[in-house]
């Protein structure tokens, strides 16, 4: 049984891997152009990194906004999905920020009901960012 491990990415390794992994995604695979995927907030956001078998396969991060905590970049290789590491790293960080008053995220619209899933509900109008349609969600606390 292969173990999921999600932990913060603090070392310069571990943040490069995030990095290439999102190279991978959303560069290479989606088309998001590079100076929209890496932004401004690199350095001001907390990074997020999965690893099976002590290898690299995904990748989030959250930072603080004026209009709450926003969750964005989950980014899982490829050859690693549907085992689970999306909702792995969903976890991990709402764990760490379940007692902020707003977590929202914008969701592809091939991933929103993957967030529904996990407590998010739609708000407002579909919108585009990178040229990929998404759709403002919002966390609801139990």
């Amino acid at each position: 049984m292969m173990e999921i491990k999600v932990r913060s990415a603090t070392t310069r390794e571990e943040l490069d891997h995030a990095r290439e992994i999102r190279k991978k995604v959303f560069i290479m695979e989606q088309n998001v152009p590079e100076d929209v995927e890496i932004d401004q907030y690199e350095d001001t956001s907390k990074h997020i990194i999965a690893l099976i078998d002590d290898r690299f396969i995904g990748t989030a991060r959250w930072r603080k906004t004026e209009n709450g905590i926003k969750l964005e970049r989950f980014a899982v290789l490829k050859e690693k999905r549907g085992l689970g590491i999306g909702k792995e790293l969903v976890r991990f960080i709402l764990e760490q920020i379940k007692a902020e008053p707003v977590i929202y995220l914008h969701a592809q619209d091939h991933v929103i009901s993957f967030y529904k899933k996990l407590g998010f509900y739609s708000v407002g109008d579909h919108f585009y960012e990178g040229g990929i349609s998404h759709q403002k969600m919002i966390w609801k606390q139990e």
